[in-house]
């Protein structure tokens, strides 16, 4: 249909209107118009007299909630402001044609869909950030020592050392002058630095962050390509800064978990996928062994590095190089040993919602939580379960809670500071008038995790060539990528 036509069937539409009629269709020789006053404005539905009419009043309904989801006001003004977000809110509702199969929180779920990229995107950025401030305070530490050990030399420090950020145009100078000799001032954009090249702040290099290292190391494009616009430039860069308790060998387990769940706790979708890395900040503990303690039941797919002898970790369970006489790089995060567990018949945090209906139009909501029984060696921290609210003028009575909550727009809250093998359950009781059970769902889950869920561990390293002992330290962390009970 061409826009010329819409707009000629819409022009046409208040002609054939006739008052005293609050929802109800009007029909041409060639079209069906099917319309729903909302206060000074009309939702209108333009289809052929071949269609369903039940279909198209149900659609019609649909699309009368979906406005007031984003529209404060129902006024014109309000309505064009939020075109792009009733836009693509409608583009979930009618694909080609067709009514899709989906209900009021299924819509506002997709609409507000995380982007996997905007998440990388944004950590990366925020990662460089902190780098970034860092060296700042270390190198203005080091200027401020070196000022003073000029000072009781009675010599001369650095005549100017630049700082430039890779992250913004900004930058700050600081320029001394000998004291033992005279000198004409040279104006500022003359300056030149001596004895040191400029430094250039968030500048790439192999002491790049662990987790900017990680997404470089699984290939994606996407992150790293982020990752060299915003650091744009080179020059020297500082040693990274590490954890105090961060020693010369040190591994990280990053677990992450793809879960979608049934409201009646069937598993849809289940996908753990972890990565080990190690990193080296010293040579003499270049060529290691490293032993895995997996005590997992389940039948994870372990896949280990290219150049990691494969024998030697089927039989053995230890992470060693091919070719023994080479080093694993130094102040570099190396990925080692990949896991990934496609299906569970249990999941970690089983959630459970129960509306009902009552009277007046209320909805009574139980959520109970549970930490399962096979997992009752993980302790997640932070826990957050968001639970939809249905639009409108609703109002949100909670009885019974762990925790604490918060109503958020069109979302409420639910915060647990910690769930453990001690502390496995709890329970929140709200009503919400007026509501349908269907208004509640998709609920997601959120947490953070210094245990690992697929419980690998490394028990020991030792030197590759005599078999003595190195003090290490480990760092473990698991995390959702996405939770849901749909």
């Amino acid at each position: 249909m061409t826009k010329a036509r819409i707009e000629g069937l819409l022009a046409a539409f208040p002609k054939l209107m006739t008052g005293g009629r609050q929802h109800t269709f009007v029909e041409t020789e060639s079209v069906r118009y099917v319309y729903q006053p909302l206060d000074k404005l009309y939702m209108l539905l333009i289809t052929t007299k071949a269609s369903n009419i039940l279909e198209d009043l149900e659609t019609l309904r649909l699309f009368s909630r979906v406005v007031p989801e984003y529209c404060t006001q129902l006024t014109e003004t309000e309505v064009l402001n939020q075109a792009f977000n009733l836009l693509f809110a409608f583009d979930e509702i009618v694909a080609l044609g067709y009514r899709e199969s989906v209900n009021l929180a299924q819509v506002r779920s997709f609409v507000e869909m995380d982007s996997h990229e905007e998440k990388i995107y944004q950590a990366v950025r925020q990662t460089q950030e902190r780098e970034a401030a860092n060296r700042m305070r270390e190198r203005a530490k080091e200027l401020q020592r070196e000022r003073l050990e000029a000072a009781k030399r009675g010599g001369v420090s650095r005549s100017q050392i630049a700082f430039g950020s890779g992250i913004g145009n900004s930058s700050i100078s600081s320029a001394t002058t000998p004291i033992a000799e005279k000198t004409t001032p040279v104006p500022p954009r003359e300056q030149r630095p001596v004895g040191r090249s400029a430094m250039k702040l968030g500048s790439r290099g192999t002491d790049a962050d662990s987790f900017v290292s990680l997404l470089r190391s699984e290939g994606d494009v996407a992150a790293a390509a982020a990752t060299a616009s915003a650091t744009a430039g080179s020059g020297a860069v500082a040693a990274k800064p590490t954890r105090p308790d961060q020693k010369d060998v040190h591994l990280r387990f990053e677990e992450r978990l793809n879960l979608v769940a049934g409201r009646d706790g069937d598993i849809q979708t289940y996908e753990l996928s972890g990565l080990l890395t190690l990193r080296i900040t010293n040579e003499q503990f270049g060529r290691i062994q490293v032993q895995i303690d997996n005590k997992d039941p389940r039948q994870l797919q372990l896949q280990t590095h290219p150049n990691v002898d494969k024998e030697s970790f089927r039989a053995k369970g230890v992470i060693a190089l091919k070719q023994p006489q080479r080093p694993f790089p130094l102040h570099t995060d190396v990925g080692v040993l990949k896991w990934r567990l496609a299906h569970a018949d249990v999941a970690p945090l089983n959630v459970n919602c129960w509306p009902s209906e009552s009277a007046g139009g209320a909805c009574d909501v139980n959520i109970e939580y549970e930490l399962a029984a096979e997992q009752e060696h993980l302790e997640l921290a932070d826990v957050t379960i968001n639970i939809p609210l249905p639009g409108g003028n609703t109002s949100v009575v909670v009885h019974q809670w762990e925790g604490s909550y918060t109503q958020k727009g069109r979302q409420l809250i639910w915060s647990i500071p910690l769930i453990s093998g001690q502390q496995k359950t709890g329970t929140l009781e709200f009503t919400v008038t007026p509501a349908i059970p269907n208004d509640f769902f998709p609920l997601s889950v959120t947490w953070t995790s210094e245990t690992s869920c697929a419980q690998l561990t490394a028990a020991k390293v030792v030197h590759a060539e005599d078999q003595t002992p190195i003090d290490f330290s480990q760092e473990i962390s698991f995390h959702p990528d996405k939770y849901e009970i749909v």
